[in-house]
């Protein structure tokens, strides 16, 4: 056993509202298209809706919606106060979000306030000029000394973009650079002027105030940065990595603890506040989440996430039941008494975990619900991205005129025009680690558009839609949907799912992930052998009695061995 076995944890009285809770990510522009322009839309999400009421869903956090060019899918945001044309209208909006609360979720809007589009008023102001009333509402620097602005080498300093090439870019009309983290597109706010933050608040709280519930905040922690913006050590791209001094900044903890006294703490409700935080430590995550001095309720870290990445996200190696083990049973340890986690395997930015960490042909079933089993019987609070709960898989993309994300077209070309890798190559990690494997289109049906839409989708639909589909799954007991409610059934109905301690088991196997929960006299314990071998797990009743949840059916349970990709839990 890892860590002392449970200090008989008893219910707390005081579990804020999303400890029990589950939570579903709809990524709009693939969910469901109303109106058959391709695009997904806010009249296509009130339509599915009772999909994921009929999961036990607590809360549906939508991704950006706002007006916004698109050129990062929305996550370059135009005007904060605004729905996108795309997707409908605020008057839309409104109708969602009581049909929402009517089902008895609540709705949580993705908040993105690190950038903004450079077609926001606020960057057209501060473009115009150096003396303007938002000169100095983003990161703008003079070329280095001794070089022409623009040139190649003269960037203030050697930063990349997350999106590849320079963190920089030449903005002829100020005759300076602007930061950019992300996308050309996507400068980045200057957080450490304070009419940035009356500006940012203000806008929390008119959504607040129209009925939200929360929000999740994206790349929240790179919000403070080193004012000196330093270089960064060369890496493999060779730019510098700024990460250092921007992912954790000196002012992170004030500015968040503003926004909590400014936006949160004075309304007589408690709402979601999610922060995801690249590079965040188990101790940074504590701080941020500490039931009494922190300012969220949870973050995202990406430690798990990151562990098949061999040097960066397209360069993979593979990941073992002990990594893991370790990272996940680490983040369980470390926010076990002050802070909270976030349980998640997918999202919009990741491949499909199934493709990913399990086995999406032979023990496609198996490998998905083995998998959910896993996370959502961590203490934390689990999360559902739109398809996980069919078992939706990575896309076999044709070519690169099928990729639409601009992080894998700006790989693409940097890969094969400046570094001069063969196409074939970049490819194969595009298919095996893109953001577009989770955004096609949501597969409701087996008819030729997946029931997402009657017109050409903005990106292929996976062509096994065919048999993956929701209605293939919605009504049969078997399936992987019917595996999500069950299992989140489960956790609303046990209160040591939701409060009680963890502690990871030794079962002396390589490929078993075992851990125990226990809230005073009440036990689970979890075993999941996640292989395609059948296998024997020391030091653990493996009977076939007083089996909670599992994913084999009861006639093919052994004693004392796991089938491949089988998982169990059993009340103790």
């Amino acid at each position: 056993m890892r860590a002392a076995e449970g200090s008989n944890r008893t219910a707390r009285t005081d579990e804020a509202w999303w400890h029990s809770a589950v939570v579903y990510q709809i990524y709009p522009r693939s969910f469901a298209d109303s109106n058959n322009d391709g695009i997904g839309d806010l009249p296509g999400i009130v339509a599915h809706l009772d999909h994921i009421a009929g999961l036990g869903i607590d809360v549906i956090w939508l991704s950006p919606v706002y007006r916004s060019p698109q050129t990062d899918n929305g996550y370059d945001i135009s005007d904060y106060q605004d729905v996108d044309p795309l997707f409908g209208t605020l008057e839309d909006l409104d109708v969602l979000i009581d049909a929402v609360h009517a089902r008895g979720m609540k709705f949580v809007m993705d908040l993105v306030v690190n950038h903004t589009s450079d077609e926001h008023p606020w960057f057209v102001q501060s473009r115009q000029s150096r003396t303007g009333p938002k000169a100095d509402w983003y990161f703008w620097r003079d070329a280095r000394p001794g070089t022409v602005g623009g040139e190649p080498g003269s960037e203030p300093n050697n930063w990349g973009s997350a999106f590849s090439g320079s963190a920089w870019q030449w903005s002829p009309d100020r005759g300076q650079f602007y930061l950019h983290l992300f996308s050309a597109r996507q400068p980045d706010l200057n957080w450490d002027n304070p009419a940035v933050r009356d500006a940012i608040f203000a806008m929390m709280n008119w959504w607040l105030d129209r009925g939200i519930d929360g929000f999740r905040m994206d790349v929240i922690n790179f919000i403070s940065k080193d004012p000196e913006l330093p270089d960064g050590s060369v890496t493999d791209s060779g730019y510098g990595d700024g990460m250092p001094y921007f992912a954790h900044g000196p002012q992170i903890h004030a500015y968040l603890a503003e926004m909590r006294r400014r936006v949160f703490d004075g309304r007589p409700d408690t709402y979601l506040t999610v922060g995801e935080m690249p590079g965040v430590t188990p101790e940074q995550a504590r701080e941020f989440t500490d039931r009494v001095h922190g300012h969220l309720a949870m973050v995202f870290q990406f430690e798990h996430v990151s562990l098949d990445h061999d040097g960066d996200k397209w360069t993979t190696r593979k990941v073992t039941v002990s990594d893991l083990r370790e990272t996940l049973g680490r983040w369980q340890e470390a926010l076990a008494d002050a802070g909270w986690n976030s349980l998640y395997w997918n999202n919009h930015d990741q491949p499909r975990a199934v493709s990913r960490f399990g086995d999406d042909t032979t023990y496609w079933r198996e490998s998905a619900t083995a998998l959910a089993t896993v996370l959502h019987l961590h203490r934390g609070t689990p999360y559902v991205y739109q398809g996980e709960e069919l078992g939706m898989t990575n896309v076999p993309f044709d070519d690169i005129a099928s990729f639409r994300d601009v992080e894998s077209l700006n790989h693409y070309a940097d890969q094969t025009q400046r570094l001069r890798v063969e196409p074939r190559v970049v490819l194969d990690a595009l298919r095996r680690s893109g953001r577009d494997n989770a955004r096609t289109p949501m597969q409701w049906t087996g008819d030729p558009g997946a029931g997402f839409s009657d017109a050409p989708p903005w990106i292929p639909v996976n062509p096994n839609h065919c048999w993956l589909n929701a209605a293939s799954q919605v009504d049969d007991p078997d399936s992987i949907y019917q595996y999500y409610r069950a299992l989140i059934a489960l956790r609303h109905s046990e209160p040591v799912v939701v409060s009680g301690d963890f502690t990871l088991l030794d079962v002396r196997s390589e490929t078993v992930y075992a851990f125990r929960r226990r809230l005073g006299d009440q036990v689970i314990d979890v075993v999941a052998n996640l292989s395609v071998e059948r296998v024997t797990a020391a030091s653990v009743d493996l009977g076939t009695d007083g089996i909670l949840i599992g994913n084999y059916p009861s006639d093919r349970r052994l004693v004392g061995a796991l089938e491949p990709w089988e998982a169990r839990a059993y009340r103790r």
